[in-house]
């Protein structure tokens, strides 16, 4: 049975610590809905209602177009080891761009990555747990060293004419805002 709390308390915190892989979902007000698996140290709970994910490059930069449309923001982590749990936290998000004032202090909070494309500043207005007896047992073995490979044979200028080519517009056609 889903419970709902208006926060994360420490056994909430506890349990994404735990987690090795985080889904993000966000949506315009019309379009396509996003749903992104994410990991690789990338997020920080601040508090009981606030989360800080860094937004590492990708193929595609949805979120961060859908956030200048609609700023809804849904967080989800599910366990794949013993106790089967799948926790939820809605709220709205901002983003932050390398060149905006917060961007120093809250990306030293994160191990430094120079493919960093935004940090994502959650403010969550509920938190649901459920039961997650349906997802499977699975082993984790070891995080993927293929980001770091690639990002280890780019120039700085590369990362950027990545973004420029790639993550200038959602699937949908819609900017992302990403800087250039």
């Amino acid at each position: 049975m889903a419970k709902q709390f208006p926060a994360l308390d420490d056994a909430h915190r506890k349990f994404i610590e735990d987690q090795h892989l985080f889904f993000t979902g966000s949506a315009g007000p019309e379009g396509r809905v996003n749903i992104s698996p994410k990991g690789m140290e990338s997020l920080r709970v601040m508090g009981p209602n606030r989360i800080l994910w860094m937004n590492l490059t990708g193929s595609g930069n949805e979120t961060a177009g859908h956030l200048l449309e609609n700023n809804r923001m849904t967080l989800m982590w599910c366990s794949f080891t013993t106790r089967p749990l799948i926790l939820r936290a809605y709220g709205t998000a901002r983003t932050v761009q390398a060149d905006d004032k917060d961007w120093t202090e809250f990306a030293a909070l994160f191990p430094p990555h120079r493919s960093a494309r935004q940090i994502f500043d959650v403010a969550i207005d509920l938190v649901q747990t459920s039961c997650g007896y349906a997802v499977p047992l699975m082993d984790y073995r070891a995080e993927r060293d293929t980001m770091q490979k690639w990002v280890d044979g780019k120039s700085d200028e590369d990362i950027r004419a990545y973004w420029s080519d790639r993550n200038q517009t959602t699937i949908d056609g819609k900017p992302t805002g990403v800087p250039v």
